[in-house]
């Protein structure tokens, strides 16, 4: 057995992780001495051992279709580039980056696309979540500088969460902040959001303002502060859709807490004027004091483990490496600290403008780093559009089948969480080693390395000579502190001369912010988002991300119990507009968009605002049938920092009613036909359509010689396929979606059942005698079900600290405490006492 300290790979909070491998098994825990997290790990972070395995992974290089060898594909990418550098010029190439990258794979990409190609096509997916942070920073600071920790969170008055469901995407914080509000009676949290989420669970005040209108709620309490009347509080409730006695008393407690602290991210960030909205949330903090001492700040929370660390090395294609800018004091220190003449003298092509330009033809050649831009992009259907008629798309990639690779022409095995080796930086400046402990799978390389291989392909080997990270990361720290005089406050000076082996031994570090000499406040006009409503469109919909899956579930979409808590896309909706449409609860439509469609289940709900819809942005190709959000999204974005938005896009809702729905298990899953829609689900298939697809599968199953148990009454049928005994294939059909034992069936692929009663209960989709239905999966880490937890309420515990007791559940990450909380509510008839919630340490 060997333990191995680590970070983990998902979220901005930036967690320490411990990972163990006992022969081919791994298994982590929260890394208790990591200032991050200290021990708490979140369901998705609990469950990364699951994630190591080597199902669908990229393991050789393919070029035009074919494996090779790593010569033969560096060969090729070379040849390819340069022909296309020499006929159109380094204009025409780009590369598009990814938050999952190490820093010193982004440096080395970085480094290679700005100052030796020569141009600055080089934008990163950080580019749809975080560059209106960095503008609003840069404007107040002039450098993109967070002034926060995540003890400040611990040790503010007041606590106000501007669209962020932290108790979903940044859990870990979320559960910090849950501990110091119990430690801290006193502490008030307000949230600023146009839904009610998981997030409002510790509200004191939620404030469910019109989608997009932040940027007058922070206006008006800056008129407040500084005396002027400009935005009175009537003005504000009438642009925010607000009473005037919630933003009083919002405005009041923001004025006389001693120290306040805001959080916010991507409901901020994707707006169309998010630029404007960060520099609002900042004006207040500059203006009231609250700012630059322990308890207060504006606090950007990054979303993935290493956007931090993306901005600090130049990832973004308006900016240089170490904070540096395209002027021509920096322009000149980077190209000499480099020692190239070619260095791009102009910011680039930002991500939605980037795939623009492919689409127009002027970029011939895109290389994609570890990012799924198909799926996560706007405007989706364009995105891929773009790149089936692009010459040359190359990709690096852990995973062999993606949205994006498939529009490869050459693609490079990566490695992934486990097996690559550097350094990330979480929301709060703090620099982590991710470090391997898996041995490399096939032959899967290191970014950096295929950068440095590339840049050797090209003419450039001198200047990428790394033979290991560790001289990227010191090369990086001394260009931060190269020609500093004290004004960049990114300098890691102290890191820059470290040997291997204290790089390897590396703790977490925090950089400085320094003093912020510059504190300016940024003039800001409220305005609207960019979506129009319209007769044909009258909804506007809110994007954003689930409790248990990241991004576009590469990773997290093959681990069954991330799959339990939402196992498909859904549409949330008000009572309200499910009554004006149409809808039912349970019931699956079509949301639609003059860009594209999505397919989705309906909830309703009535912690969404009359005219609104919200719906996840995580299902892809490989886990759904017309599941993407970003088909409906428009690529509108902020003019200033180029970041799309993401959170309002009009739509219209229309029920959708099969004729038939079903549930498809199979040790291998066949390609289904064009007319059914379909939703991976771990281990099973959930399919619809409008023809029956029994005569399908019956003939799919008999192709492979394989013997058949059928049943077939009115409005239901199913069937089980065999072969030398084992089950191969179960599928179960209805007017409605069948309620099966699914514990069950998953049991019978492993062990086939031999009773003829049993293979019976089997094809009626239930067990032999009645077994308990768990219902819906609340509680990821330990598979407790909304069944089982209601019983227990039934059975006498009254609080979440009894369930706890009872089922575990609600004990381990504490995610699903708002929910069990919520199952107390709706028995109003029983004590609902909820009782503060311990967490793991």
């Amino acid at each position: 057995m060997t333990e191995t300290r680590t970070t983990c790979p998902y979220c901005g909070v930036g967690c320490g992780v411990v990972a163990r491998v006992e022969g081919e098994a791994v298994s982590v825990h929260g890394d208790k001495t990591h200032p991050a997290n200290l021990g708490r790990l979140c369901v998705k972070g609990s469950a990364l051992g699951e994630t190591t395995g080597l199902q669908g992974r990229l393991l050789r290089p393919v070029v035009d279709g074919l494996e090779v060898d790593w010569a033969q594909a560096l060969s090729a990418a070379g040849e390819r580039l340069r022909e296309i550098i020499d006929k159109w010029g380094p204009q025409a190439v780009a590369f598009y980056a990814s938050g999952q990258l190490l820093t010193e794979d982004y440096y080395a990409a970085n480094k290679l696309m700005k100052g030796f190609i020569g141009a600055a096509n080089i934008d990163t997916n950080s580019r749809l979540c975080m560059s209106s942070a960095v503008v609003g920073y840069k404007r107040a600071f002039g450098e993109d500088v967070v002034p926060c920790g995540y003890e400040d969170v611990e040790n503010s008055d007041l606590v106000v969460l501007a669209g962020s469901n932290a108790a979903w995407t940044h859990p870990v914080l979320y559960q910090r902040l849950v501990q110091a509000k119990h430690d801290n009676p006193r502490m008030k949290v307000v949230v600023i959001d146009p839904r009610r989420t998981a997030t409002c669970d510790i509200a004191d005040l939620h404030l469910a303002l019109a989608p997009g209108s932040d940027a007058g709620l922070f206006v008006g309490l800056l008129n407040v502060i500084q005396g002027t009347d400009e935005w009175p509080v009537e003005r504000v409730a009438a642009f925010c859709g607000l009473s005037p006695q919630d933003i009083g008393t919002f405005y009041d407690w923001f004025m006389t807490a001693p120290r306040a602290i805001t959080l916010y991210t991507m409901g901020i960030n994707q707006s169309a004027s998010g630029s404007d909205k960060c520099n609002a949330i900042i004006n207040v903090h500059l203006a009231s004091g609250k700012f630059n001492r322990p308890g207060c700040g504006p606090f950007s929370l990054t979303g993935q483990p290493n956007a931090m660390g993306g901005r600090e090395v130049g990832g973004l294609a308006n900016q240089l490496a170490a904070h540096m800018n395209f002027e021509p004091d920096d322009l000149s220190r980077v190209a000499r600290f480099w020692g190239t003449e070619r260095l791009a003298q102009t910011p680039g092509l930002m991500a939605v403008e980037l795939f623009d330009a492919i689409a127009r033809g002027e970029v011939k050649a895109v290389w994609i780093m570890g990012t799924n831009p198909a799926v996560s992009l706007p405007d989706s259907h364009a995105v891929c559009q773009a790149l089936a008629n692009c010459p040359l798309v190359m990709i690096s990639e852990v995973m062999k089948d993606t949205d994006t690779s498939r529009f490869a022409h050459i693609r490079f095995p990566a490695l992934g969480w486990g097996e690559k080796d550097g350094t990330v930086t979480n929301s709060e400046r703090r620099i982590s080693r991710q470090r391997a402990f898996l041995p490399a799978p096939g032959e899967a390389k290191p970014d950096w390395w295929i950068v440095a291989q590339m840049a050797k392909r090209l003419g450039y080997g001198e200047a990428f000579a790394w033979q290991h990270p560790h001289e990227i990361f010191c090369e990086h720290a001394a260009l931060t502190a190269f020609e500093n005089d004290g004004a960049r406050a990114l300098n890691l000076h102290e890191l820059a001369a470290l040997t291997r082996e204290e790089w390897d031994q590396l703790e977490p570090y925090q950089w400085p912010t320094g003093s912020f000499p510059r504190r300016n406040i940024v003039p800001v006009i409220p305005l609207s988002h960019g979506a129009m409503v319209s007769a044909l469109y009258p909804l506007i919909l809110n994007s954003g991300r689930i409790r248990d899956q990241w991004h576009t579930m590469t990773r997290t979409g093959y681990v069954a119990r991330l799959m339990q808590h939402i196992a498909e896309p859904f549409v949330e909706v008000s009572p309200a507009d499910a009554v004006r449409f149409s809808l039912c609860d349970g019931q699956l439509a079509r949301i639609s968009s003059p860009r594209g469609v999505m397919v989705a289940r309906v909830r309703i709900s009535d912690g969404i605002r009359e005219g609104e819809a919200f719906a996840p942005m995580h299902w892809n190709a490989g886990f759904a049938r017309q599941g993407k959000v970003n088909a409906l999204v428009e690529g509108r974005g902020d003019p200033v920092s180029g970041q799309p938005e993401s959170k309002q896009t009009a739509v219209r809702i229309l029920p959708w009613q099969p004729v038939w729905q079903g549930e498809l298990y199979a040790r291998e899953w066949p390609e289904m036909p064009s007319s059914a829609y379909w939703w991976r689900k771990a281990s099973r298939l959930t399919v619809a359509g409008d023809q029956p697809l029994l005569p399908w599968v019956m003939e799919y199953a008999s192709a492979r010689g394989w013997q058949l148990q059928v049943a077939q009454t009115g409005e239901r049928s199913s069937v089980l396929a065999w072969h030398e005994g084992q089950l191969m294939l179960g599928f179960w059909e209805g007017t409605a979606l069948p309620a099966l034992a699914h514990a069950v069936i998953e049991a019978a692929f492993q062990s086939p059942p031999v009773l003829l009663a049993e293979r019976h209960a089997l094809l009626n989709g239930q067990s032999v005698g009645e077994a308990a239905d768990p219902g819906r999966i609340i509680c990821s880490c330990f598979s407790v079900g909304e069944n089982a937890i209601r019983e227990a309420i039934v059975g006498g515990c009254d609080s979440v600290t009894a369930l706890g007791a009872t089922l575990r559940c609600g004990t381990n990450c504490g995610s699903c405490v708002p929910e069990l909380k919520g199952l107390f509510q709706d028995n109003p008839e029983m004590s609902a006492r909820t009782a503060f919630q311990g967490l793991s340490r």
